[in-house]
């Protein structure tokens, strides 16, 4: 095949950078540390220090401002252990941050601002003001990271959350990651390179257009499960992906992060069918009920000469356009069953797909997500062990990517010798909702560190959609870095010092009541944010709580009740409201489960007049939640489609990518195939999407109460699915992008009417939200 001038170029400078840092890597022998650090040496960007430097220098004027920046000197030193940072004062009274790298000189940043200067960040708050009069604490500290590689991101991520960023929202982001000490990331964006590879190979535009999914939806498009739903993606929507992913990649690159790229998984358009008869496909099996038209792509497989052409064209233009770290990502089934179920079959496939880099990029290293493991009979151990052993030791790096709830090390014996990352998913789908399990992560890290002959070489967050629960998420990057297990109480304790700017014992008390409750999962149900508010309504819900609902409200009434002591400077009184906001939404969808319990039983006993009180009840929750939501810029549905309609390349896309924004957070499919997975508790969307569709649920139920006949759910889902669910995906209404009220009155009021509800025996009638906790993991 010819290569045009531009990729000899791409691949000689691929070429010299292998030649510099070693031809060939040799794991067989190597444990799981020693396997870590190096395949993290080898992983590493050669960016110049002075380049990572200044990188790094960048960081800290966006985080402190041009004039607090000038208090620190960094340097880039290669010779420290790696991923490590020292912090000392210089003889000029500024404060030195060495580190390894840029993100480790970041991290050092990151440590002296949270545990020196009680001053933290998180999603939300990226900017610290330090007092013009700074007096800095003269300390010397070094930290090393007992995780090689320190990971963030999922797949689906970049749907759920990133979809409508642009570089300011990218910028923020990346410092938030640099300064969490992130070494290693994704970069997916791919479908401008597809457009290119598949005219090449003689596919019609239209054709192109059919199996390339709508910007909201690109996901799963990518990883096969779908395809063309949602869209098409325009030429210039393309195009400003493509920049945009470059401009990112340099920035990561020039901190010293790691970048793995995508790679041919097997998923092809259906017509290039027409092109290739003599080449054998698979049609992929149907995925969450997707009609034809946007389902069953087709898979080449792997061992034939047609993924070979397609996977060199690819990478080809892949390393031409974004560089190289030797690490590329896809995931042939993810979600999706194999076509055959025979080892040989599994060993020849990965062997094929991983050669298919190896062919392009002698150092390849196949990051693979563990995702398809889990919970999937499919994957017998004998299955497995041939799939993840058909390519040599070190060559194929796994996210074990439910670590805290599911993790598959265990049942693979630690992926039969492949390094692995133990991750913390977390959340999906981008839901609202308080919870996690810091007890899990806390202990869970540890053990995969002592597992016998473990091939842990990392660790890292997966979410599939960020933006809550912040605390989580700094908690498990933080004991990541750790080399032993973290005392809970003093780092929640500590978090609520840097997170409000007061050290008071009843604001750390509000956030131990938090760990000790919402924060203290340990089972094996499955968190998906669908909370009977988020729900279609139904007398089928089963919701679950794993404490005592009343330390949520002790942990309320505390927050409320110190308001006062709160700093107003440097917007720690904003991350507080936030924190109000929703904790309060919290408290309201406990609420609502208990509600919806007691409903439940007024209706099984033919009790009219106390489902009609409980029916105005929950429409009154709904009422207050909306209100309490408007009040904050971070719950506001409207942000979320005015950032669609503004990354429309323009104005005749913005219906399109308005649908896109819209139909994600509700239908998510043409007739609601993944119904309210990504549900938001979202100002807007209570008010015009979930109230309606509860409203009219309990209206059809006390007519059937009335007229002495059972209720027709079956009846009830058309009606709903017809009236209110689809047709939200269609609407145009505009919605605020601005709060609306005071965060604190909201709350107060909030808290002292539904206090007294809790009191109110009609309200409870002795049936209490509860379900038999399941033993959880390890």
């Amino acid at each position: 095949m010819q290569l045009n001038w531009k990729l000899a170029l791409a691949l000689l400078a691929v070429l010299c950078l292998q030649l510099a840092q070693g031809s060939e890597l040799n794991w067989d022998a190597a444990s799981g540390p020693e396997m870590g650090l190096q395949m993290a040496a080898h992983l590493a960007p050669s960016t110049p220090k002075d380049v990572q430097e200044t990188a790094a220098m960048a960081v800290i004027s966006r985080v402190i401002g041009e004039r607090s920046s000038q208090l620190f000197k960094v340097q880039v030193n290669k010779n420290m252990d790696l991923r490590s940072f020292q912090i000392s004062m210089l003889d000029d009274g500024r404060i030195l941050l060495m580190g390894w790298d840029g993100v480790s000189v970041c991290k050092a940043l990151h440590h002296y601002l949270k545990y020196v200067l009680n001053k933290d960040v998180d999603w939300f708050k990226m900017r610290i003001e330090l007092p013009t009069n700074l007096q800095l604490p003269n300390v010397t500290i070094e930290s090393k990271s007992a995780s090689p590689i320190i990971y963030h991101q999922n797949v689906c991520t970049w749907s759920y959350s990133f979809a409508w960023w642009g570089i300011e929202q990218w910028r923020r982001h990346l410092d938030w990651m640099a300064l969490m000490g992130i070494s290693l990331t994704i970069a997916p964006v791919q479908e401008a390179i597809w457009v290119k590879v598949y005219t090449d190979m003689g596919l019609r535009m239209e054709e192109i257009d059919e199996h390339l999914a709508g910007p909201a939806f690109q996901a799963w498009q990518r990883m096969g499960n779908i395809r063309g739903w949602a869209g098409p993606l325009t030429p210039a929507w393309r195009r400003y992906q493509l920049l945009l992913q470059q401009e990112i990649i340099t920035a990561q690159r020039n901190l010293g992060m790691s970048v793995a790229l995508p790679a041919f998984a097997g998923h092809v358009p259906r017509a290039l069918k027409r092109l290739n008869p003599e080449s054998t496909f698979m049609e992929v099996q149907r995925w969450n009920q997707f009609p034809d038209r946007y389902c069953c792509g087709l898979f080449v497989e792997p061992t034939e000469n047609l993924f070979k052409e397609i996977a060199s064209r690819f990478l080809h233009n892949i390393i031409t356009k974004y560089g190289s770290n030797h690490i590329f990502f896809c995931d042939p089934f993810n979600e999706l069953e194999p076509p055959v179920a025979k080892p040989e079959y599994m060993r020849s496939t990965a062997a094929a797909i991983y050669e298919s880099m190896r062919g392009i990029d002698p150092q390849a290293i196949w990051l693979l997500q563990g995702w398809m493991f889990v919970k999937n009979p499919f994957w017998t151990t004998d299955m497995a062990e041939a799939f993840l052993t058909a390519a040599p030791r070190g060559r194929i790096l796994v996210l074990d990517l439910q670590s805290e709830q599911f993790p598959q090390y265990e049942l693979t014996r630690s992926y039969f010798g492949q390094p692995f990352i133990w991750c913390m998913l977390h959340n999906f789908g981008g839901t609202l909702g308080m919870f996690g399990s810091a007890k899990l992560i806390n202990s869970g890290i540890e053990e995969a560190r002592r597992l016998p002959n473990s091939s842990l070489v990392g660790t890292g967050i997966t979410p599939e959609g960020i933006g809550q629960n912040y605390v989580m998420y700094s908690f498990t990057l933080e004991r990541g870095w750790s080399n032993t297990s973290l005392d809970l109480d003093s780092w929640f304790t500590n978090f609520s010092h840097s997170r409000y700017g007061v050290k008071d014992e009843r604001l750390e008390q509000a956030w131990l009541l938090l760990k000790n409750s919402v924060y203290s999962f340990r089972g094996l149900q499955k968190m998906r944010g669908q909370y009977v508010v988020t729900r279609r309504p139904s007398f089928n819900q089963e919701p679950f709580t794993w404490y005592n609902a009343s330390a949520v409200l002790d942990a309320w009434h505390l927050l409320l009740t110190f308001r006062a002591i709160i700093p107003l400077e440097d917007n720690r009184y904003e991350i507080y409201e936030h924190d109000l906001v929703d904790i309060t939404r919290q408290f309201l969808q406990i609420s609502a489960d208990q509600l919806y319990i007691n409903l439940r039983s007024a209706y099984r006993k033919r009790q009219v007049s106390r489902f009609e009180f409980l029916s105005v009840k929950l429409l009154k929750l709904f009422d207050d939640m909306e209100l309490i939501l408007a009040s904050s810029r971070n719950f506001l549905l409207g942000n979320w489609l005015q950032q669609a309609k503004q990354a429309a390349p323009n104005t005749g896309q913005q219906r399109n990518f308005e649908f896109n924004a819209r139909n994600q957070i509700t239908a998510w499919g043409p007739d609601g195939q993944i119904l309210d997975y990504a549900c938001k508790q979202w100002s807007g969307l209570v008010s015009d999407y979930y109230r309606p569709r509860w409203r009219l649920f309990l209206e059809d139920v006390t007519v059937a109460l009335h007229a002495g006949r059972p209720f027709n759910g079956t009846a009830f889902k058309l009606k709903v699915s017809h009236e209110i669910e689809l047709p939200f995906s269609n609407k145009d209404d505009v919605y605020p992008v601005t709060p609306v009220g005071n965060t604190w009155l909201i709350s107060q009021d909030i808290f002292e009417t539904w206090k007294g509800y809790s009191k109110d025996t009609l309200f409870l009638h002795n049936n209490r939200l509860s379900v038999p906790q399941k033993a959880g993991p390890k």
